[in-house]
């Protein structure tokens, strides 16, 4: 799926032949002069590919990495450099980038970039929506539904779950039946990685 790309950079002409060096393979970008802009308009982007300019004034793009990773957003970003050093190359992919492009930028390798961010922004954005399923699905149960199979997940048998609980041993198999018509599985396997998931655990 080609995913919205971002490229934030201070520099008007870097910015018109990125945009149409890019719109030549059919990748449309959306270009912004500094991170305060971006920012401003960021409630209302879409999840996409970010292309940052490590050196803008007032708000560096390894400042505006930080302030991202800051609000829980981990978009693949490329970071671009005309003054590239060590240090921030470290900074860059303690940040979360995924490349580190010298400019003037190489074609092949940005668009190489590009691609390998929006595969990456693929497995994110399935794994939140199986995450989100998961929720959904653990969201319709009861209290005590949820009780029963967190004992599930933890390997207890039907009789430890139910002294644990203070349950006749039926009433928790009752309880089983309903997780499993609910979530759609009766495999303890799979409930135990449902119950996983929904607690954050990967």
């Amino acid at each position: 799926m080609n995913h919205p790309v971002y490229l934030v950079d201070d520099d008007k002409a870097v910015r018109d032949a990125l945009t149409l060096l890019l719109s030549t393979v059919d990748i449309a970008v959306t270009s912004f002069p500094d991170p305060q802009a971006f920012l401003a308009r960021l409630p209302q982007l879409q999840p996409g590919c970010l292309i940052l300019d490590i050196r803008m004034p007032i708000v560096s793009g390894l400042k505006l990495q930080e302030k991202l990773a800051e609000m829980a957003i981990d978009w693949p970003t490329i970071i671009m450099s005309g003054h590239g050093d060590i240090e921030a190359c470290r900074r860059a992919f303690r940040n979360g980038a995924i490349d580190f492009l010298s400019k003037p930028v190489d074609e092949t390798d940005l668009i190489d970039a590009i691609q390998k961010a929006q595969a990456i922004l693929d497995r994110q954005l399935d794994r939140r929506a199986e995450v989100a399923e998961t929720l959904a699905l653990l969201s319709a149960l009861t209290p005590r539904e949820a009780e029963v199979l967190e004992g599930i997940a933890a390997g207890f048998t039907t009789r430890q779950i139910a002294e644990r609980l203070a349950l006749s041993p039926r009433t928790v198999e009752s309880h089983r039946a309903s997780i499993a018509g609910k979530i759609g599985t009766t495999s303890q396997a799979e409930m135990t990685r449902l119950w996983l998931e929904g607690r954050g655990v990967p």
